[in-house]
């Protein structure tokens, strides 16, 4: 019964649908009180490891970017992101949804993704108010589809 249960638990949590992994270090962008701790903690339980703040001085195996309309300019914010992550790294920018405080246009998501130089692969509901949108070099969303 346990493993059945281990399976309904991998459906639900949000942070196994976004593609995280044991032992994986994800950094944390942006945290405020409005973030969807369900992910955050969710994140945690799948990669077995606390998330990591903006200070973390090494590379991450991933970041999530938590942005609002009014926390400056989302194109440099990717692009700081990238910094402390290798080549085919997922960014995974969490915006809240349409209708909420701090709702960003999708239009502006893509066009600061491609000044970053960051394409799009997929969007998801990460939760009651946030969707994620998974970034990526171009290089890296290329051949992840080989």
């Amino acid at each position: 019964m346990s493993a059945t249960a281990d399976h309904a638990e991998e459906r639900t949590n949000p942070a196994a649908r976004l593609g995280f992994q044991p032992g994986q270090v994800v950094q944390e962008i942006g945290y405020d009180d409005d973030v969807e701790q369900e992910l955050r903690e969710g994140i945690e339980a799948v990669t077995g490891q606390e998330l990591v703040d903006e200070d973390y001085d090494d590379v991450a195996d991933a970041v999530v970017l938590w942005f609002r309309e009014d926390d400056g300019d989302l194109t440099d914010a990717l692009v700081d992101a990238t910094t402390t992550i290798d080549d085919g790294a997922p960014i995974w920018l969490m915006t809240p949804k349409t209708g909420r405080d701090g709702y960003v246009e999708p239009s502006d998501i893509g066009e600061a993704a491609q000044t970053a130089g960051l394409a799009q692969t997929s969007s998801v509901n990460a939760g009651k108010d946030w969707t994620g949108s998974r970034l990526v070099t171009p290089k890296a969303a290329r051949s992840g589809k080989r």
